[in-house]
């Protein structure tokens, strides 16, 4: 049995919703797009700093010079309702993870996971680093982190479509 419903859905989850977690939305839409999936895609902070701001300008700099495209997304907390909504609810670190094993019911957690347990070839880094109080470099690294991860779920969730 899948663990995928008919459209899959997963969710990102940083801290304030505003670098890590709208990068990885805006990333893996546009694989989703690619892949021709039917995928639901979100994203959410764990803490409500954010709420309803656009995703951080040099984030959006970093991505859309990759080609992705932020448009349509805004900050917003982690609600009760979204354990029960997606099928996988990716954590961009491990504090990130405990906040919201934490909240999760405990028939949910095993949706809970973090986003470089997906990682194809950054397979040292078990994080998402927060870039909010780097430079420019940090805002690529996290990019290249995030599309490694996001084609190992892509490869996830069209294994889990075929079983």
């Amino acid at each position: 049995m899948s663990s995928y419903s008919d459209t899959a859905s997963v969710l990102f989850v940083c801290l304030g919703n505003i670098c890590r977690s709208p990068s990885a939305h805006a990333v893996f839409r546009a694989k989703v797009k690619q892949h021709n999936l039917a995928v639901e895609v979100d994203s959410a902070g764990t803490a409500a700093y954010h709420v309803g701001s656009k995703p951080d300008q040099r984030s959006q700099q970093a991505g859309e010079a990759r080609g992705y495209d932020f448009k349509g997304l805004t900050a917003r907390k982690v609600s009760e309702h979204d354990f029960e909504q997606f099928d996988l609810i990716l954590a961009m670190d491990k504090s990130n993870y405990s906040d919201l094993m934490n909240r999760c019911p405990e028939q949910y957690q095993h949706k809970v996971k973090l986003m470089m347990d997906f990682a194809q070839h950054h397979l040292d880094q078990d994080e998402v680093p927060d870039p909010y109080y780097g430079g420019a470099a940090g805002f690529e690294y996290v990019l290249d982190l995030i599309e490694d991860a996001s084609e190992g779920i892509i490869m996830n969730i069209q294994k889990e479509k075929v079983n």
